[in-house]
């Protein structure tokens, strides 16, 4: 019964739980950011360098094998896009998160550089006078 215990700790702990819930939003938002790459941004592209399709550009090697380079530009823009959506989105939370630095309470004595309150005018521990 311990190894059964221990795998329900591990499988509803928070962290493996976020874990699921993003890669089951990471792959429905790869499928969006896909279609956008493929039916959206490349279309335009490809009509301002003179109709290219690029998912059909490769380089024959022979009658049935081809180096797919244009498959390969696509993935890397629809890779670009992705982490450029996934900064915003971290970028934005970060904001969110983080509230204004809290105020310092301690500060250092200059002279044996021990920690004392904010407003202490004396360090306790050399006697030493503080500005």
């Amino acid at each position: 019964m311990g190894m059964l215990k221990e795998f329900q700790d591990f499988a509803v702990k928070g962290n493996a739980v976020d874990m699921a819930v993003g890669i089951i939003i990471g792959g429905a938002f790869g499928k969006i950011v896909t279609s956008l790459v493929n039916d959206v941004v490349m279309p335009p592209i490809g009509m301002l360098l003179g109709k290219v399709d690029f998912s059909s550009l490769a380089i024959a090697l022979n009658e049935k094998t081809a180096i797919k380079y244009g498959v390969f530009l696509n993935n890397i823009l629809d890779f670009v896009i992705v982490a450029f959506c996934i900064f915003l989105v971290v970028r934005q939370m970060n904001r969110l998160k983080l509230g204004p630095p809290a105020e310092p309470t301690t500060k250092s004595c200059p002279q044996c550089l021990s920690i004392i309150p904010i407003k202490a005018t004396r360090c306790a521990h050399c006697t030493s006078a503080l500005e």
